[in-house]
């Protein structure tokens, strides 16, 4: 299975989550912002030696750092330039913003059912 960080700042939403992946084999990490994100891929600072996951559950609206601008970090830098990343927003009108940034694979709005999670995930790991 696939190792996935999950970025939100709901803790509601990422137990959610987390219970939802590993339940069928996945292993999550997480991450309540943008800025821990880049952390925690290595990309500022810089540590080649952090484990990269499979895929990225990043959400938008969040504080210190937002989805788009930890997006844009995450595909500036080379180590994550191939990231997928699946978009998770509770605004649908923020799909136009993502549309054209590369490595954002998917599209998943809040609330969510577990099986849609689910099948998302699964095709954003069948494409990488």
């Amino acid at each position: 299975m696939a190792k996935i960080l999950i970025v939100d700042d709901e803790e509601a939403i990422v137990t959610l989550m987390r219970f939802i992946l590993e339940k069928v084999g996945h292993t999550v990490e997480t991450a309540h912002n943008g800025e821990d994100a880049i952390a925690v891929l290595g990309v500022d600072p810089v540590d080649d030696q952090k484990p990269l996951p499979d895929l990225v559950l990043m959400d938008i609206m969040m504080p210190i750092m937002d989805g788009h601008t930890a997006c844009k970090r995450i595909h500036d830098h080379p180590r994550t330039v191939s990231l997928p990343i699946i978009v998770v927003t509770a605004k649908g009108d923020m799909r136009s913003l993502f549309d054209s940034m590369p490595g954002v694979v998917a599209f998943f709005s809040k609330p969510f059912d577990p099986k849609s999670l689910r099948e998302t995930v699964a095709k954003a790991i069948e494409k990488k």
